[in-house]
C-alpha cells in the first residue's frame, strides 16, 4: 500500500505547522501550557491505546495506560488533600467533562436538588445542566466575578424544600475569581441545610493554588464533593484533557458492570484516551512538585510585572489573589485579536501562563498603547466605559 501523502497535502501540513508556530508566539489570552519536549513519547502514538472503563480495575482490553492513569490520579489526590480511600477519579477529555461528571454525581445523589451557580460560571454549565436534566438557578456575581453570597442566601431561603447543589468557581473564566467555600458553607448552615453537594470547577486554579502561598480553601480539605481540573492548561499536554476526582460514596452509586469490556465503568465516556494520561504522567514525573512550584512562582512574578507595566501607562489592571488572569479595559481590538486576547463586554484579559515572559508583555503593551484608540469598537453599549488614556 502506498502511504505517501500527495504533494499538495504535504504543503498543507507544512503551512499548518508554520501557522501554528506563528500564532503560538502571540498567545496571551487563553490558558494553555507546553512545558516540555514530548518527543520521547512519540513512539507510543503508533499504538491503539484505549483506557476504557475504571482505571483501577482490570479490563479485557489490555492496550491501555491504566497504570499510568492511576499514578496521575494518585498525584492529584495528594496535592488536593483527598482522603486516600474515600476519593476516586479518572483522566477526562477536559474541564467540561469533569464538570459534567460532578453534576451527574450530584443529580444521582440529590435527584430533586437544585444547582446554584453564579453568572460568571463557564458557559458550558448551561449545556451540562440540560444534558443531565438538573434543575438550576443562576445567582448574581459581584463586580469582581465572585459569587454574590447575599443573593445565594436569598435564593436558598425561597427553595429550602429542595437540597442544594453548589457549583463553585475556583477561578472564573474571565476574571479568575474564586468563590469562597467558607462563605458558601456558612450560608448553608444558616439555612439549616445539612444535605448538599459542592462541586469545584478548578480548571486552571486547581493546579495553581496547591503551590501558592496562602491559598484560598478550595479542595477536599475545604469540604468539596468533587473537583474538575484541566490538564492541558496546567501541568500541560498537547491535547485537551483533565482530571476529575470525587468522593467514592458518590461514584459507587453510578458504577455498572459491563461484560463486553470485562470491567466496571463509572465514567462519562466509554472509550477514553490512553495517550492523555501518559502525557500528564510524563509532565508530573519530569517536573515534580518542586518544579511545578517554581513554575507557578515564575508565573506570579510575571503577573505582578504585568500589573505594574499597565500602571506605568496610567491604565488600571487588576487580578485576584493567586490568579494569573489580568483584567484590563477592552480597547484597540485589532491588537487584542493579534495577541488572541479574550474579551467580554468592556473587559479584556490576558493570562500569565508559563510561556508568557516579561518580553511578551512589553511587546504587547507597546503595540496596544501605540494603536489608534478604538475604545472597544466591537462592543458599543450604554454601559461602556470611556477610554481611559
Amino acid at each position: 500500500m502506498n502511504n505517501a501523502l500527495p504533494p499538495q497535502d504535504k504543503l498543507r501540513l507544512d503551512a499548518l505547522l508554520k501557522r501554528t508556530k506563528d500564532e503560538a508566539a502571540h498567545m496571551l489570552g487563553y490558558p494553555a501550557t507546553h512545558l516540555l519536549d514530548f518527543s520521547p513519547l512519540l513512539p507510543f502514538m503508533d499504538s491503539s491505546f484505549n483506557n476504557i472503563g475504571d482505571p483501577f480495575a482490570p479490563s479485557s482490553y489490555r492496550i491501555n495506560t491504566h497504570d499510568f492513569e492511576r499514578d496521575v490520579i494518585a498525584w492529584f489526590k495528594s496535592i488536593l488533600h483527598a482522603p486516600e480511600d474515600d476519593v476516586w477519579g479518572y483522566v477526562t477529555s477536559g474541564g467540561t467533562e469533569g464538570n459534567m461528571y460532578g453534576m451527574y454525581l450530584a443529580r444521582e445523589f440529590l435527584p430533586g436538588g437544585i444547582v446554584y451557580y453564579s453568572e460568571d460560571t463557564h458557559y458550558s454549565i448551561a449545556k451540562i445542566l440540560r444534558l443531565v436534566g438538573a434543575r438550576s438557578i443562576m445567582v448574581k456575581s459581584r463586580p469582581d466575578g465572585e459569587m454574590d453570597y447575599d443573593d445565594l442566601a436569598g435564593t436558598l431561603s425561597i427553595h429550602r424544600d429542595s437540597p442544594p447543589i453548589i457549583f463553585a468557581n475556583i477561578g472564573t473564566t474571565m476574571r479568575g475569581a474564586i468563590d469562597n467555600l467558607d462563605a458558601i458553607k456558612t450560608v448553608l448552615k444558616n439555612h439549616a441545610l445539612h444535605r448538599y453537594y459542592i462541586h469545584a470547577d478548578a480548571a486552571l486554579s486547581g493546579i495553581i493554588l496547591p503551590f501558592a502561598e496562602e491559598a484560598q480553601p478550595f479542595d477536599f480539605a475545604a469540604g468539596i464533593d468533587s473537583i474538575a481540573i484541566s490538564g492541558h492548561k496546567m501541568p500541560g499536554s498537547p491535547m485537551p484533557c483533565g482530571v476529575v476526582l470525587a468522593r467514592r460514596s458518590h461514584t459507587e452509586r453510578i458504577a455498572r458492570a459491563v461484560e463486553y469490556i470485562g470491567t466496571n465503568d463509572m465514567t462519562i465516556a466509554g472509550s477514553r484516551s490512553g495517550i492523555a494520561p501518559l502525557y500528564l504522567w510524563y509532565v508530573i514525573q519530569t517536573l515534580g512538585v518542586e518544579g511545578l512550584r517554581a513554575i507557578v512562582a515564575q508565573c506570579q512574578t510575571v503577573a505582578d510585572y504585568t500589573i505594574e507595566s499597565f500602571s506605568r501607562q496610567g491604565i488600571k489592571a487588576w487580578r485576584h489573589k493567586n490568579s494569573l488572569t489580568i483584567v484590563f479595559p477592552r480597547q484597540n481590538d485589532a491588537v487584542l485579536k493579534k495577541w488572541q486576547i479574550a474579551t467580554q463586554g468592556t473587559d479584556a484579559h490576558l493570562i500569565c501562563m508559563p510561556h508568557v515572559t516579561k518580553t511578551h508583555i512589553d511587546h504587547f503593551l507597546q503595540e496596544w498603547r501605540d494603536a489608534p484608540h478604538d475604545c472597544h469598537s466591537e462592543v458599543k453599549t450604554s454601559q461602556s466605559s470611556p477610554c481611559k488614556y
